[in-house]
């Protein structure tokens, strides 16, 4: 994991506004979200089995995560590497872990070895950066804290 320094960190911004931002920048919303807390995922890279994603943490401080209005301020974020199995899973169990498309495959590696550090966090400086433009354009951006 590459923890990013960037302007992002501690803003406060309309989710509603952000959430029109990703998707038209890439992004989703990761998998592990809770009414209070949640965060954005964008690939960076994907070769074969090996993925790598900026992810950018989130805290809701007004609302409610499924509101559009709700008020989200923004954590510290950073660049992961997920490694997973290709092809056939051996301890698979269904016929889509069977064919290799199985969504639910556990990976490899959740966490792994980043190489060409400065080139990943160049991209997630760059894809941080084309986030904000989005949100000052929108004006999601609501303070700094």
């Amino acid at each position: 994991m590459l923890k990013l320094q960037t302007e992002l960190e501690g803003k406060t911004a309309s989710f509603g506004i952000v959430s029109d931002c990703i998707r038209g920048l890439g992004y989703n919303m990761g998998g592990n979200w809770d009414y209070d807390k949640g965060c954005f995922d964008h690939i960076l890279c994907q070769e074969g089995g090996e993925t790598i994603y900026i992810r950018i943490p989130f805290f809701v401080t007004d609302g409610e995560l499924d509101d559009y209005g709700a008020s989200i301020k923004f954590g510290t974020p950073y660049i992961i590497k997920h490694v997973v199995h290709v092809g056939l899973d051996r301890d698979g169990d269904s016929l889509l872990d069977a064919t290799g498309f199985s969504q639910f495959q556990q990976p490899i590696d959740k966490d792994g070895k980043i190489i060409n550090k400065n080139r990943w966090i160049h991209a997630g400086e760059v894809a941080v950066r084309d986030l904000l433009d989005c949100m000052y354009e929108g004006q999601a951006l609501l303070k700094s804290s």
